[in-house]
């Protein structure tokens, strides 16, 4: 196997290559100022981020071989860990062996996943392939909670902790370890150790970093890159056991839910600390973060200067923050690489105009809306009152997905906080409506005020950092969000009494479940009225221009910084505006709708159904809670992780390119029947058979798609053609 030589770069903290290690220095300062421990409880706080460094080393390996967040990376060893202590407990299994077998099947585990799921999507968009390891997360977890039946365990299923392997106890500062913590001690820093040697002194390891800094041209020189990738897979699935099984023995073994999001946002955090590459950083990084987590717990209800020490999670967010003000920014070619493999799917077209006045397509159209439209207003007088009310709640999230449409899929900024967004509007909008009396129409657009002045603030990183880096920072802001900023425990104001659905401008009586079915329908359809105008205006296409080419937009003298601000504010005033809607619909601001791990349910929602269409974030929202909520139990695997991968690879685009493609066929029929040539469809076709079949014919050209009003318009003449969707500021 050819091998190619590796640059070593140079380190991304300003100062040099030594400041690489000033974030966990600063993190460790930070919480011996703060939150100081005991000598034991330090020790185990190194022991706990320890665990989590693995998490975090794993991730950092996939990130290095695909370039993506694989949010699956900890469930990855939850049923490994699962059949060691069934071995152990059912079988009888000597230790070493029952291990041996557990490292074995995770071993195997992560190159399957690779081999059945990951590789399917090699060349998707990173952007679908980080949704695709959300649903892989909820696969690789039910795995986990069924694999005690086939051991003929009937019933739930909680192992507690996993036995000591040998007999031995002993206090540091009062703190008890036994023996399940001295494998930790001793396993945790061999397997960093062997990790980085596997990658800086071995052949295999050498070509990893090869392929990971430039696959394409890797491959050219004969690096075998999808084996590589296949391997990266099995050795990260090794860690995430590694990690799993030494916490199971620990702390316990919880099965039945995903890895903890907490834990995530600490890999996470450590991650980006690290710069994404650098293991050692990446390690040390999650240690101290480890050591700062049991800080705050052994603060928990002290105060500073008068105000509650904040929680873990709203801390993390302030030092991602930080991290991000200090880290420097790159552009170089990997870069610009990394940040366009984050965008969506192609955009869809409009109608061509040769066929859009025709009788057929137009009162095709015509038929199609006024069947919807009917549909839209019987539904709630043929459904039970609950299924009505669940119709209604589906609207208002397919509302909350299409805030991540503008964001993401037309400015291509990756936010996985968009719930956070919706709490704060559902929260400010109880407030107005129960406290002050404000009437609802004007409480949903106060509320959506506020959503966009928060979006705004979340969004200024945005102005030096786009796809992983951003995802990550709203992220931290939605758990920041949930457990501080939104907690009445630190903030009284947050309402918790049941909130009274006031008539509409004290006339228009809404507290029944048809009408307020019917609040949802006219929220949503001034909601996707009002984007599509956006989408075919001058800010739709400065927001496209900005997506395909940041560079090749600033030379068409687009303000960045504003056309960024403004599709967050966008993006936030819409997701805030379905949270206050939501509130109503639900007549209580409770915690679990906006629980951090909505954030990603949503941001999946939005991908599945397409995310660079409006049509496409309603299909999302209509399959998976559509089919979770009205489909008979059988049928509800479809709305789980299975559902989103099968979607997903069955339908890259989304549902909503499946929906373009079947109008795109019927239209390609129109045009044979009248015997137009419409270069567009032609090309789309051409496409289809190039990626079919690589020595097919070249197609012929296709015209760049143009809205109809913008014909007058010199930065629509720019190449690449979607560059020029705009020249001016948002």
């Amino acid at each position: 196997m050819s091998v190619v030589a590796v640059r070593r770069r140079p380190m991304q903290w300003s100062g040099g290559r030594a400041m690489a290690y000033a974030p966990p220095v600063a993190i460790f300062a930070l919480q011996q100022l703060l939150y100081p421990l005991p000598l034991g409880v330090f020790v185990r706080g190194v022991l706990v981020g320890g665990v989590t460094a693995l998490i975090a080393l794993g991730m950092a390996l996939i990130y290095r071989s695909n370039r993506i967040v694989n949010f699956a990376q900890g469930d990855l060893g939850a049923a490994p860990a699962v059949l060691v202590f069934l071995l152990l407990t059912d079988w009888g299994w000597p230790y070493p062996l029952a291990v041996a077998a557990g490292a074995l099947a995770a071993f195997a585990l992560g190159g399957i996943v690779e081999l059945a799921v990951i590789r399917r999507f090699f060349r998707a968009p990173r952007l679908v392939l980080t949704v695709a390891t959300i649903g892989l997360a909820q696969l690789l977890t039910g795995i986990a909670v069924f694999l005690p039946r086939w051991f003929g365990i009937e019933g739930s299923f909680l192992a507690p902790r996993i036995q000591d392997p040998f007999d031995v106890r002993f206090e540091i500062g009062g703190t008890i370890f036994r023996a399940n913590s001295v494998v930790a001690f001793v396993a945790t820093p061999l397997l960093v150790l062997g990790l980085v040697v596997f990658l800086r002194g071995t052949k295999l390891g050498i070509a990893i970093r090869a392929s990971a800094d430039r696959a394409d041209r890797a491959a050219l020189l004969g690096v075998p890159v999808k084996r590589l990738q296949t391997l990266v897979w099995a050795v990260a699935g090794l860690l995430a056991f590694a990690a799993t099984f030494m916490r199971a023995g620990i702390l316990g073994l919880p099965v039945g839910s995903v890895l903890s999001l907490g834990i995530l946002l600490r890999s996470l955090t450590a991650l980006l600390l690290g710069g994404l590459v650098h293991l050692p950083v990446i390690g040390l990084s999650a240690v101290a973060l480890g050591v700062l987590e049991l800080g705050i717990d052994w603060h928990a209800g002290d105060t500073l200067l008068g105000f509650d020490l904040p929680p873990l999670d709203a801390v993390l967010a302030l030092v991602v923050l930080v991290a991000l003000l200090l880290r420097r920014r790159r552009d170089g070619r990997t870069d610009i690489d990394d940040q366009s493999s984050w965008q969506a799917a192609d955009e869809v077209r409009p109608i061509p105009r040769e066929l859009a006045r025709l009788p057929e397509v137009r009162w095709t159209r015509i038929a199609l809306i006024g069947a919807l439209a009917a549909a839209a207003l019987l539904l709630p007088h043929v459904l039970p009152v609950d299924q009505s009310l669940k119709a209604s709640a589906v609207m208002v999230y397919a509302i909350l997905a299409m805030s991540i449409v503008v964001l993401t899929g037309w400015a291509g900024q990756v936010s996985l906080g968009q719930v956070a967004f919706f709490a704060i509007g559902a929260a400010i909008g109880a407030k107005l409506t129960h406290t002050w009396n404000v009437d609802l129409l004007l409480a949903v657009v106060l509320a959506g005020m506020a959503g966009a002045a928060a979006a705004v603030l979340v969004g200024l990183p945005a102005l030096r950092y786009r796809g992983l880096y951003l995802a990550v920072t709203t992220f931290a802001f939605a758990l920041a969000t949930t457990a501080y900023f939104l907690d009445r425990s630190y903030f009284q104001w947050v309402p918790n009494q049941r909130i009274t659905r006031r008539p509409l401008l004290g006339i228009v009586d809404i507290d029944s479940p048809t009408r307020i079915y019917y609040v949802m329908l006219a929220g949503l359809l001034v909601v996707l009225i009002g984007l599509r105008g956006v989408r075919h205006s001058r800010t739709g296409r400065v927001l496209i221009a900005l997506r395909d080419n940041e560079r090749g937009a600033q030379a068409y003298s687009i303000d960045v910084v504003r056309a960024k601000l403004t599709a967050f504010a966008i993006s936030g005033f819409v997701a805030a505006v379905a949270g206050a809607l939501f509130v109503h619909h639900q007549q209580a601001f409770g915690s679990g709708p906006y629980q951090p791990s909505e954030n990603l349910a949503v941001f999946a929602m939005a991908v599945v159904g397409g995310v660079t269409s409006l049509p496409g974030a309603l299909l999302g929202a209509f399959y998976l809670l559509g089919t979770r909520w009205f489909l008979p139990i059988e049928w509800q695997f479809l709305a789980s992780g299975f559902g989103v991968l099968l979607v997903l690879m069955v339908l890259p685009g989304g549902l909503g390119g499946l929906l373009f493609d079947i109008r795109d066929h019927a239209l390609r029929w129109v045009a044979g029947r009248r015997d137009i040539l419409v270069p567009s469809l032609l090309a789309d076709r051409a496409e289809d058979v190039r990626n079919d079949d690589p020595d097919a014919a070249t197609p012929l050209p296709s015209e760049p798609a143009r809205d109809a009003d913008d014909d007058d318009d010199p930065a629509d003449d720019a190449e690449p053609a979607h560059v020029g969707h705009g020249g001016g500021d948002a």
